[in-house]
Parts: C-alpha cells; structure tokens; sequence
C-alpha cells in the first residue's frame, strides 16, 4: 500500500492512499487541482470488500485557508437520492414495500387529481409526472409536516404517468418520506430511518439534513460556479443550454421548474446556511465523505449481507430499468439517464459499470457515487466546487476512468500469470 504526501506548485496538499495497482489514480486527483478548477475534494473506491483508494485534498472553503480534512464533509445534493433510495431497499428486503404496488395503496391520499394507479416503481422512476409542485416549497413549507403532506397528495400529475420521464429534482424523495412513515413499524421519517437503521448499523456518517449542532467545523463550504465558468468553462459544451434554461425564472419548461422548485435553491450560496442544511430533504440534502458513501454503496455491491438485504431485493437493483413509452429523454435535463427505484443505469449518455447490472447517482456540481456489481467495485467523488454538468462531471470521470484502467490492467496481469 503507497502512503503519500506532496505540495503542488499551488501549495496546496493531497492526502491519503492508493492501494499497489491504482497509483496512477493520485496523478488523476493531482491533475483536477492543477488542470480543471478543483478547490476542495475527496475521491474512494472500493474492490472486492477493500479500500483502495482514498484521497483527498484541497480547501474547504472558498478563499482557500482551510485545509480539506479526512473527515471533512460537503453537500452532496441529488447524489442524496442514491442514499434515500437504498432506504427503500432496505424497506423492500423486509417485506415492507412492494415496487409494483401503487403509491396509493400505502398512502390513500395520494390517489388524488389522477394519482390512483401510479406505482412504487413509476414514482422512483421519475416517471409519475410530479417533478413540481404548483405551491412554491420553502423552508416554512418543508418544516410543515401536514401542510407539506397535503400539497403532494393533492399535486396533479404534469403527464400520463408512464408515458414520460421528468427529473423530480427535488419532489421524489418528499413522496419517498411520506410513503415510508406510513410503512414503517415505527413512523419514523426517512432520515430517521435511513440514519437509525443503515448509517449507524454501518458505522458511516450520512446526514439527510445535518443535526442540530452538528459540527460546523466539518462541512466543507460550497462553492458555486458562476457564469463565468458557464460561458468559458471548456467542460460546459452541450450543457450550456440546459444550463441556462434551468436557472431562469422566465423558462416555461419543465427545467426550471423542477431544479428550483425550492425558491431558496435560485442561489446555490443558500445551502452555506445552517437553516437550509439542517432541511431533512432526501433529494438534495444529504452531507457526508467520499469514503462514507462508497462505504454505504459497496454494502449493496457485495450483497448486502451486514444489513441483511435479500438476494431478491439485489436482484432488482441490479436489473434493467423500465422505459417510459414515449421516449427515452428526460423532459427536464433534456438527456437520456434511465432511473430506476431511485438510481441511474447506464446509458449513452451517461455510460458507468461494465453492464446493466451498475447503478448509482449523482448531484449538482459534480458528486457521484456508483456500484459495479460484475467488478464488484464502488466509487465515489465529492466536491466543494460546483461544475457546470448535468451529470458526469469531467473531474468525477476521469478519476473513475483511471480506477477501471487500474482494475482492467489488474485483471490482464493476473489472466497472464494463470495462463503462464
């Protein structure tokens, strides 16, 4: 195993280590500092039940005087997704949940203004028509537990659910948490379900919403892109249209409404504020480390044996995703992503895995982590410095690109040695 330390002609440092096979992986992380813009960031894999990878380095904060830790965590916006949705899972390899039944049936209210027959399945395949809500969601409204039940209960679907795909940015996991107090034995809510019965039985610190108190120390400071970095970032390429449909308010599409549906997400500087990062919103509000997340990740890539997650349940994870019958682009981010219970699969567009079988997340500005379950193999990447892609960001890319080379150069060596 090859430790490392080093200052760049930034001075700023890197840490952490990279397992023989995967060194090449440290020039990658260096170069994203020193080529493509990265303030602050951490980056883990995983392979076959070990830790190979584990860097980190940077600032974590915007004028580049505070060092980015070991432990030091960041937003990780919809990336949160993947995390709630292992939550369902979780509740499906209990027996608690059933994707093919409808949302309806766990939650009766639902079934309002043409939301009867819609699934389990078409809901976390953003799929449901429900990527908004015709009442602006503030923080006021979060934290009104009744009011914000019956706005969603009472939201009218945008579409023939099934017939489109529409990224519900921000909805998704708001319905998630109100089907899950209404199935789970305990009422509890889904980041008291996620945090109680997965977080802590795995040892990880994943916040959906941070504590109260929480230790501000430890949460790197978000670093927005600005129109700078849209106009003259060499990585916005095709991206820049959705980009600039997405942050205005003038836009009738469904972008606009569905990324900012939450007036206080208008300015990314917002979620710098304890009052909006305390928000236990499971579509964008998760904190944690790349070490963390992969850690959470790698559990359902080898089985999820530790919490005792049933083959069934890996099975569906791991299957193909159901298309929505019109087409295959999303309505909202304007690309091909399938989701499916919650997670994206590959796709042209956003090609991860050696197969169907992978599935992951990703979150504004840049995080992601994915589960390759044919390599058996877990990566994930945070960052406090936002991109400018709707998904795949360059510095995430490269970096899992250089871990599959090592892994791939790995399995050639060792079919050789076999051979002989």
């Amino acid at each position: 195993m090859a430790s490392y330390f080093y200052k760049t002609p930034q001075d700023f440092q890197i840490h952490g280590f990279c397992e023989r096979g995967f060194e090449d992986v440290e020039d990658v992380f260096r170069n994203n500092f020193e080529k493509k813009g990265e303030v602050g960031a951490a980056f883990t894999a995983m392979y076959k039940g070990r830790l190979v990878v584990d860097l980190w380095g940077g600032f974590k904060d915007k004028l580049r005087r505070q060092p980015w830790e070991k432990e030091t965590m960041s937003i990780v916006f919809s990336t949160t997704k993947g995390i709630s949705s292992l939550a369902f899972a979780l509740l499906h390899a209990r027996g608690l949940l059933d994707f093919e039944e409808r949302v309806a049936h766990y939650w009766p209210e639902f079934a309002k203004n043409g939301k009867a027959k819609i699934t389990v399945r078409q809901l976390l395949a953003h799929q449901a028509g429900l990527l908004t809500t015709d009442i602006p969601l503030t923080p006021q409204v979060i934290k009104n537990e009744h009011l914000l039940s019956k706005i969603l209960a009472d939201q009218k679907p945008f579409w023939e659910p099934g017939k489109y795909q529409g990224y519900h940015a921000w909805t998704i996991a708001m319905y998630q948490n109100e089907i899950l107090k209404r199935i789970d034995p305990q009422k509890r809510s889904l980041s008291q379900f996620f945090h109680q019965e997965i977080a802590e039985k795995l040892g990880l610190e994943i916040f959906i919403g941070l504590p109260k108190g929480y230790n501000k120390k430890r949460i790197a400071e978000l670093v927005p892109f600005d129109i700078y970095d849209v106009l003259f970032s060499p990585y916005a390429g095709m991206n820049l249209d959705i980009i600039l449909q997405s942050i205005d308010p003038r836009s009738k599409l469904f972008s606009f409404r569905s990324l900012l549906n939450l007036p206080f997400s208008v300015n990314p500087q917002n979620f710098n504020k304890d009052e909006i990062r305390e928000l236990p919103i499971g579509s964008g509000c998760g904190f944690t480390s790349a070490r963390d997340l992969a850690k959470l990740y790698h559990e359902f890539t080898l089985g999820g044996k530790t919490l005792g997650v049933s083959k069934e349940t890996i099975t569906e994870l791991e299957n193909y995703p159901v298309y929505p019958t019109h087409s295959p682009k999303d309505v909202a981010i304007f690309v091909e992503v399938p989701f499916h219970l919650g997670f994206a699969k590959p796709s042209p567009f956003l090609n991860f895995g050696v197969n169907h079988r992978a599935y992951g997340s990703f979150g504004a500005g840049g995080s992601a982590v994915y589960a390759d379950p044919e390599l058996k193999l877990t990566t994930a990447y945070v960052m406090n410095k936002m991109g400018t892609h709707v998904a795949g960001d360059p510095r995430e890319f490269a970096l899992r690109s250089s871990v599959y080379d090592c892994v791939e150069k790995m399995i050639k060596k060792k079919k050789i040695e076999v051979d002989g």
